[in-house]
């Protein structure tokens, strides 16, 4: 399968007439008669960005001559230094070759002469001679690059083979028998589709089983990440956090949760029938999830919270597994090291869902925050398992995912044992390009280049908060956005961790008097705070721009945001983003403020939602930021929804029992009105946040309810701007929208 990967020529005589510029013509015709693309340019222009381009190329030639050394610019070999510098930052291996004339080599420092492959020197041996010498390490350079698995498909979907396996499509032929099927076939192309291929492929290996370029990928990527065992899989860190707990967790463990956990660490809590206790999180008013205390993680602390469980029938039982959110939505983390120290033999399995933090192991930065890494102590009883959403931050698919694994010294994991879990949870028909991503994912970090990702990706959201601050100071007068973080911004910020702790009490973040070195933010996480609201739940008496409608003006502006909450939006730095992204970012911040200002009528700024939602039509941006703004300072709904999380979650039955019942169907329908003191049968999710806050078996409370009715006042007020709850029921009569949740039927 031939890939697109030119060799790039640096010679400021590249398009001049005299001698130079011929012969590094000829020199580039002569690659392209041998096949190869050779993109030439006269000058370095800016290094770094240049230098970035070693991702599209397969070998580079630098032009520099004696004169240029000694005599007429010697700033040259600084150039050619720094040049080469940038490479090597991203790419040990892309060849680069000096073009010169004989005496050159003598002229080049040592640690420059060392990255080079090798020298050109035109009059000593004929252009084609020279162009089969660059080709062949380019064409080396290029098959060092694919891993096993992402190899092994480019060549079975190259070789001809005709299909008579699942899927029905044969390799895309059958879309080609329809226009619409013609559409998709164009859309997606021939190599997505000749890839789309059926586990009967023995040279491709197995996922179900780990063999073949499978199991080669995985053990290359477990050998990146530095872990002792590593899984793909294909269908989200969802699965991949149902897979460990099915190989630990039986009926009637004892499980030790995050709160703040994602719903699919709920699901495995029923799928198991496992009896969790809960860590509780603190909260600022923001609606931001903050750590939970160091305190909550004290053996004693934890030994109280089971003795207190109703359905913890052998007390002093060891918890099978802990589950921490490691890295909050917000990009709060802990250090991993301490957790360890402190429940090590007493929870049999560590598990820190690292759906967001797959990259924090390519960068010294983060240190001790993150689960596995390399040198990093291994527990002595409990094994630690991290489950990671390649797709999130790296450079997966969507569904792309895995599961890192450190053995403890006095345990070691049975791969047959928990592959019996794999085999449970994951499909027969896995998709073999989402397999691919991860194997490519996984290699993209190899360093130095994973490392150069990483530190880009902190650079660029560094930049972005100062450029947001420098529009504060500059233009923000009477109001502009700000970002959640610390105060320091220096320069020097990256570099001092220090910066990003979370200190006890500081106002910034919200969360109180937080234990020393516990909790970190991690930079690429960028929370966007909108005014009319503070940390400490006091709404402005002026005004107040509510983030649901900026969220829209920028969606409607193509600008995509991760997620909303009362006051603030989320965005993340992943190594995707770039310059252009965040300024455009910016740029669209500053356009919103300005028609806000003028009160631009919802028409002409919003022109999509209006079609939508015509009762908006002849209102301004200003007056429906006021209106919104208004309803929610009434119902100090900000204090409301921090109570609602933080209150007390009554256990009536287990989990797993609930969600029988509503399997058996023995639930009813209750209205929002009549919720309290009933026990819900579903997962009771408001977004924002997204985080579950009601678990199949828990009673409804007073706060809970309260929430329940602003949100069905709220949204029939303000359609379009719906607050958003899974679990709920909605059934419109007469056109009016009511609620009810399924609880567990009363017995009479």
């Amino acid at each position: 399968m031939k890939f697109r990967f030119p060799i790039v020529i640096i010679d400021e005589d590249f398009r001049s007439e005299n001698s130079s510029g011929l012969g590094i013509r000829v020199l580039a015709k002569a690659i392209e008669e041998e096949g190869l693309e050779v993109l030439g340019v006269t000058s370095y222009g800016d290094l770094t960005s240049f230098a970035q381009q070693q991702s599209r190329a397969s070998a580079f030639i630098l032009s520099i001559d004696d004169e240029e050394i000694v005599e007429e610019k010697p700033e040259a070999i600084e150039q050619l230094r720094n040049f080469v510098a940038e490479i090597r930052y991203r790419n040990e291996e892309i060849p680069i070759f000096l073009h010169g004339e004989t005496r050159t080599s003598r002229h080049i420092p040592n640690d420059v002469l060392r990255e080079l492959h090798g020298f050109i020197h035109m009059n000593e041996d004929t252009p084609e001679f020279v162009a089969r010498l660059i080709i062949r390490e380019a064409k080396a350079y290029l098959d060092s690059l694919p891993p096993p698995f992402f190899k092994a498909l480019t060549h079975y979907a190259a070789d001809g083979s005709y299909s008579w396996h699942c899927p029905g499509h044969s390799g895309g032929v059958a879309f080609l028998k329809s226009p619409v099927g013609q559409m998709f076939h164009q859309f997606f192309g021939e190599n997505m589709l000749r890839a789309d291929v059926c586990n009967a492929v023995d040279e491709l290996g197995q996922l179900l089983d780990h063999t073949g370029p499978v199991a080669a990928s995985e053990r290359n990527a477990a050998r990146i990440y530095n872990c002792d065992h590593l899984y793909f899989v294909t269908n989200g860190t969802s699965t991949s956090n149902k897979i460990v707990w099915n190989s630990t967790v039986a009926p009637g463990d004892i499980v030790v949760v995050d709160r703040n956990c994602h719903k699919s660490v709920l699901h495995s809590i029923i799928l198991t029938g496992a009896i969790p206790v809960f860590l509780m999180p603190t909260r600022n008013h923001f609606g931001i999830i903050g750590p939970i205390p160091k305190s909550e993680f004290a053996w004693e602390n934890i030994q109280k919270k089971i003795e207190r469980n109703p359905f913890a029938t052998d007390k002093k039982a060891k918890p099978r597994v802990l589950t921490i959110t490691q890295s909050t939505y917000d990009g709060v983390l802990y250090n991993v090291e301490e957790i360890k120290e402190m429940l090590d033999g007493k929870i049999d399995t560590l598990h820190f869902d690292e759906a967001w933090l797959p990259h924090a192991t390519f960068h010294d930065f983060y240190g001790d925050y993150h689960a596995i890494g390399a040198d990093r102590p291994r527990c002595k009883e409990s094994m630690v398992f991290s489950t990671q959403s390649t797709h999130k931050l790296l450079a997966g698919l969507s569904q792309a995912s895995q599961i890192l694994v450190q053995d403890a010294v006095n345990n070691t994991l049975d791969r047959d044992v928990f592959n019996e879990a794999y085999l449970m949870h994951t499909s027969t028909s896995p998709q073999y390009s989402i397999i691919a991503s991860c194997d490519v994912a996984a290699a993209m970090m190899e360093a130095p280049g994973g490392t150069a990702l990483v530190e880009e990706s902190l650079k660029e959201a560094l930049d972005f908060r100062r450029a947001m601050r420098k529009v504060d100071e500059e233009w923000g007068a009477d109001w502009w956005f700000k970002v959640w973080g610390p105060n320091d911004l220096s320069e020097d910020g990256l570099e001092e961790r220090d910066a990003w702790m979370l200190k006890a009490n500081e106002r910034w973040h919200g969360f109180g008097n937080l234990a020393e070195g516990f909790n970190m933010l991690d930079p690429i996480k960028a929370t966007i705070i909108t005014p009319g609201l503070d940390v400490e739940g006091d709404f402005s008496d002026a005004f107040g721009i509510p983030a649901a409608i900026v969220t829209k003006y920028l969606a409607e502006h193509g600008v995509i945001v991760e997620k909303t909450g009362l006051y603030s939006f989320f965005i993340m730095f992943t190594i995707g983003i770039t310059k252009g992204r965040w300024n455009t970012m910016v740029a669209a911040l500053q356009q919103f403020k300005d028609d806000y200002d003028k009160n631009q009528p919802l028409w002409k700024v919003l022109p999509e939602f209006v079609q939508k939602q015509p009762r908006y039509e002849r209102v301004g941006l200003r007056d429906l930021c006021k209106q919104i703004h208004e309803v929610y300072k009434a119902n100090d709904v900000a204090r409301l929804t921090t109570e609602m999380y933080l209150s007390d979650m009554v256990p009536a039955m287990k989990p797993t029992d609930a969600y029988a019942k509503m399997a058996h169907r023995k639930i009813e329908r209750v209205a929002i009105d009549d919720l309290e003191g009933r026990v819900t049968a579903v997962l009771l999710t408001p977004y924002p946040p997204g985080i579950p806050l009601l678990i199949p078996g828990e009673r409804f409370n007073k706060v809970i309810v309260n929430y329940l009715k602003f949100a069905r006042e709220f949204n029939e007020k303000f359609p379009g701007f719906e607050t958003d709850n899974h679990g709920l029921v909605k059934q419109v009569v007469d056109g009016k929208s009511f609620y009810y949740v399924d609880c567990v039927l009363q017995e009479s």
